[in-house]
């Protein structure tokens, strides 16, 4: 995938050792012994309580264009194919008259806290509606190759337009629709709803890739087939079949192999967001 020297979103917030509660003083012994020592040496304590106060709400620092983010391959390569999701959405949204919002990407090493509540890094990168950000610890890109069977940029970069898939439902209004069902339907019944949310943020992820192609020649030999790899290797069914032995069809939430295969084929050949509701299709 061509990607260096190309330009950066703004949208990328860098948490990665960045340690909220490093000087908590909270009942640990360790937060005592600070703060008795603090007092020592003529502290007010309420001076201590304020710094940490003001420490635990201070924002992330962001990685700008040239700035934090300079000279990390990771964050830059994030970078970059985030704004080029953002180029394609403004242009399809503008298109069909609608106004494209863009996402904040959040790096996080370890464990972050979204407004969807804290996550470690084992449930993988994920979009959090409640809050317009997709988390991503890019641990999970050596993840990808190493666990997963799936290496490559291109194979990187179909995860993050998946998530940003993610949020170009939300922005339409679809994950509201699907979320709000969840009350009335057994769970097996969402699960299956589930299944085609994940399976249209697939071929959300093939239209960007389709449109960023046409306008700026990315692709280079073997991308598409890491994509397609990656999209094969994170299916429920292979997943399961890996942990388990065997395959649990009614607990699948994200679709099988050859469903994220196709679905993101159809969405990389079509460029047509019309075609894409998983919801309606007879077959998936």
């Amino acid at each position: 995938m061509r990607w260096q020297g190309r330009e950066k979103s703004d949208n990328v917030e860098d948490r990665r050792g960045v340690s909220r509660g490093g000087m908590a003083i909270g009942g640990g012994v360790g937060g005592l012994v600070l703060l008795v020592a603090f007092v020592l040496l003529g502290g007010d304590p309420r001076q201590l309580m304020q710094l940490q106060e003001q420490l635990s709400t201070q924002p992330a620092p962001a990685v700008q264009p040239g700035g934090d983010g300079a000279g990390d391959p990771s964050g830059e390569f994030v970078s970059v194919v985030l704004k080029d999701t953002e180029t394609v959405w403004h242009e399809l949204f503008t298109a069909a008259g609608r106004t494209y919002t863009e996402p904040q990407l959040v790096l996080f090493s370890g464990e972050v806290e979204s407004a969807c509540g804290q996550a470690s890094s084992a449930v993988g990168p994920f979009y959090c509606p409640a809050d317009s950000r997709v988390y991503l610890d890019t641990q999970f890109f050596a993840d990808l190759d190493q666990r997963f069977g799936a290496p490559g940029d291109f194979a990187q970069a179909y995860v993050i337009a998946h998530e940003v898939g993610h949020h170009v439902q939300n922005l339409l209004g679809i994950s509201d629709k699907v979320h709000a069902m969840r009350a009335r339907m057994s769970e097996e019944e969402y699960n299956a709803l589930s299944v085609r949310l994940e399976l249209q943020a697939d071929f959300f992820a093939g239209v960007w890739a389709h449109h960023a192609q046409a306008a700026r020649q990315m692709l280079e030999e073997g991308d598409i087939d890491e994509a397609l790899q990656a999209a094969t290797a994170i299916g429920d069914d292979r997943l399961q079949r890996q942990s388990r032995g065997h395959v649990v069809p009614e607990s699948f939430t994200h679709g099988t192999s050859a469903q994220r295969l196709r679905w993101f084929q159809k969405g990389f050949e079509s460029g047509d967001m019309s075609q894409g509701d998983t919801f309606r299709a007879a077959s998936l």
